[in-house]
This record gives structure tokens, sequence and C-alpha cells, in this order.
């Protein structure tokens, strides 16, 4: 039995297999979760990971004791689950722990119509009657609940086809690195019939991720793919996270190409079809995103980082669209829910429309140099971000928000100072007029939160 507290994060469960999460601590979630939902029926989906049929079958054993009939979906990606729990209408789990090492799982849950499920939306009731139900031996039991299988695979790539014109794409060479993770399963069905010469690199399903992690935001992982691309003489390229919920860009040069201008570029074409909606951007994104979208005119919204937020921000404002620095891209059209396979077929629509390269089209959205976010170890987190407010509040024309940790705003600058809610790290994100500002502005900030 894992340590609860441990393993539920702000957003999800996560830890490792089986010291910190076992089939015992999955059963008695799955109770848990049958109970605090109220759910009649729930959808249940999993990675490729080794532990990954073993907990989900246990959590289905822990919700159908309470009652609670399950639908098995099988393997699928996160965002295919949330094209399950969408479209038919009801409560589910993702069993993934994303792109972390192969030791690890972990659980995304979502109430009916892919609402998240969060620490301030039921997430602590589940971990803290899973911790009674544990605490007083009442697994198992004859709820009566049944379990049934369905593929749906299909119809998640049908969907995300109807959400995105490519008919008159023209022919596209495209490699695409799955990271052996779900994008190996899902790529091939929701490109079916597309005018795509594709190359696949390591669709194997491989929970042990024997070529690299299956994080690409990390630029080492995107060595393969960039390579790839030169050498097949591709028009673009494309790395899925290992749940297959997040995408990353690369130009037809190999060049990494920023979230931020996915963001800007996908943001333009909502705006086509939704002349006037808000569009949610989180306080790190380029501030080229904003400004590109008011002047299509569109309605900017600056949220915290984190899909809970954003979530909720776009179901309150209805907003057609959001987009955050991590390659995570959020559709009203989509449940208000992110899909990585939705922005590549975004990307892939505006690139088949016409004949310039990608890095052509892409200088439209993108303004300003970035640093990309740089990790510091900070023992007292407070204190270093009160060192940094204290330089620069003696500076003319500096200004200071705490949406999300520190943000300081200069003539053709900013920068955002943020603490990690689990490990003691502060987060920088810098970006100025040009690559020198910006560097400036980055090596001071990093010498003084490193002193």
């Amino acid at each position: 039995m894992g340590d609860l507290a441990k393993i539920f994060k702000a957003y999800d469960v996560r830890g490792v297999v089986p010291d910190e999460l076992d089939e015992e601590t999955a059963e008695a979630i799955g109770a848990a979760f049958a109970e605090v939902t109220g759910a009649e029926t729930a959808v249940v989906a999993h990675d490729m990971r080794e532990s990954s049929v073993p907990l989900a079958e246990a959590f289905t054993r822990g919700a159908t004791s309470r009652g609670a009939d399950v639908i098995n979906a099988g393997l699928g990606s996160t965002d295919l689950l949330y094209y399950a729990s969408g479209s038919l209408g009801l409560p589910g789990v993702m069993f993934t722990a994303s792109h972390n090492p192969a030791r690890y799982n972990g659980m995304k849950m979502c109430r009916a119509g892919a609402v998240p499920i969060g620490g301030a939306t039921g997430l602590v009731e589940i971990r803290d009657r899973a911790a009674a139900i544990l605490a007083s031996g009442t697994l198992g039991g004859e709820g009566g609940g049944s379990v049934s299988e369905r593929d749906l695979l299909r119809g998640y790539a049908d969907h995300l086809r109807t959400l995105v014109d490519l008919s008159g794409i023209r022919p596209l060479r495209v490699v695409v690195d799955a990271g052996n993770g779900m994008g190996g399963h899902t790529v091939p069905t929701v490109f079916e019939g597309l005018p795509v010469e594709l190359t696949a690199l390591y669709f194997e399903l491989d929970g042990t991720f024997p070529n690299h992690e299956a994080n690409p935001i990390e630029p080492d992982n995107l060595r393969d793919l960039q390579k790839a691309v030169l050498d097949v003489g591709a028009d673009i390229g494309l790395a899925f996270d290992g749940d297959a919920d997040r995408c990353w860009v690369v130009d037809e040069r190999g060049e990494s190409v920023s979230p931020s201008t996915i963001t800007a570029l996908v943001a333009v074409r909502e705006l086509g079809r939704h002349p006037g909606a808000a569009i949610i951007h989180n306080l790190i994104t380029s501030r080229g995103v904003p400004e590109i979208v008011a002047e299509h005119g569109g309605r900017p919204i600056r949220t915290r980082v984190g899909h809970s937020f954003i979530k909720a921000e776009m179901a309150e404002t209805g907003a057609v669209f959001g987009g955050e620095h991590s390659a995570h891209y959020y559709f009203k059209d989509f449940w208000f829910a992110d899909s990585g396979m939705l922005a590549a077929l975004h990307v892939l629509a505006a690139l088949g429309e016409q004949e310039r390269p990608l890095s052509d089209i892409l200088t439209e959205y993108t303004r300003y140099a970035a640093s990309g976010e740089i990790n510091s170890t900070v023992a007292d987190q407070g204190a270093a971000t009160e060192r940094v407010r204290e330089i620069f509040a003696a500076r003319d024309g500096v200004t200071f928000d705490e949406l999300d940790g520190l943000t300081v705003s200069g003539p053709g600058w900013w920068f955002n100072l943020r603490p990690s809610n689990t490990e003691p790290l502060l987060r920088l994100n810098a970006e100025a007029a040009d690559e020198i500002q910006m560097a400036a502005i980055r090596d001071e900030v990093l010498a003084v939160v490193r002193s």
C-alpha cells in the first residue's frame, strides 16, 4: 500500500510502481472514484506501460465493487480518453505517467464531458475516501458492476478529422517521433487516407522507452526527429509525449518551433471560424500571442500555468482555444480538453493549404526572443524571489504582478519566476525584443537566483 498523500498531486495521481502505487491502492482508488463521483458507468483507458493493465484492472475491480459499470477502452492516448468521456457523457480514468520514466504510473481522472478532476474539484475527496477504504479493510465486495470492452480508436480519429478540414491539402512529407508512446498507436489511424508520406520513428509501444524519454520539451529528446526531418527532406516533424496529449513541432530546417508560435497559429485559424472569440494563453507564453490574437479580432485572456486553470477559464469565458508553453493545446470543440493530435492536424492543414515552407509561414507568428524554461535548484525559493524583486524594483519603468509567481516587465522585456509545487526549484522564463537583450535579462536573473 502506497502513501496516498505522496502520489495524489494537484491534477492527477502519479508514483513509482509498486513502492508508491500498487494494485491494492489502485483498487481502493477505483472504489473511492465510484463513490465520490456517483458514477453509474465509467470509462477506463491505459497507456503501454507494463504496469498499466494490472493497475487498470485493479481500479476496475474497485469501481465495480461499488456498483459502477466500467467500459474498458483498452490502449489509448489521454486525449482518446477525453474523447471517450466527452462523446459518451461518462466520467473516465486514464492510466499513464505521461513522460515520466518507466518505473512510474498514474491516473488522470475526469467527470462526464471530460471535465477535469483536480485538487479543488474532487481529487482530495477521492484520496481521503481511498485512504479510509484501505484503513478499514473494506476492499472487495459484490457490488454488481459489469465490465464491457469498446474500441474507440476509429471514433476518436474520425471525430478529430471533423474538426479540421484537411481535404484540400497538398502532399506532405511528415516525420513523427512517437517516443515508443501512445502516438505509435493513434497516429496511423488518424493519418489514414491523408496525402502524407509518413516516416515513423519509435512507433513500437514500449513503456521502458528504449530510445529516449517521451518528453519533447527537453531538447535532447528531439535530436532524432530533427535529424530524420533533414535526412528525408520532410516538410515537418512532430514529436508526441508518452501519453500523446502533447505535440512538439519541428520545421523543415530541423529547427524546434516554440509552442507559443503554434498557439498563435492555431488561434488565428480558430478565430477565422469564430470571429471575436476569446483565446486563452498562460502567463509564460510569448507576449506575441495576445498581440496577434488582438490583431485578428480575438480577445486574449491570460491565466496561470496549469491545465485546470486553463480549462476552468475556457469554460467560464467560452474561449474557443487555449495554449500553453508546455505544448498542451485546448479546444472548445473538444470538450475544452487538450489534444496534441488536434493541434498537429491544424498545423498540417495550415502547411498543406499553401506552397510555402513551414519556417516561412511561422515567421508571421514569431516576434520575440525567448529563453525557454530554465530550472534552478534553490533551497529558499521565497528568499531568492525577493532578492530579484528588490534589484528590479529600483529601476525605472518596471512593473510587477503575482498572478503566478513573480512576473517582472520592463521596456521591451519581461520575465517570470515561479516556484515548483513539488521540488526545490525556481523556474525562469524570459523574453525580449531580441536575443541580446533576452540573454542579458536571463543571465542577470539567474546570477541572483543562484547566488
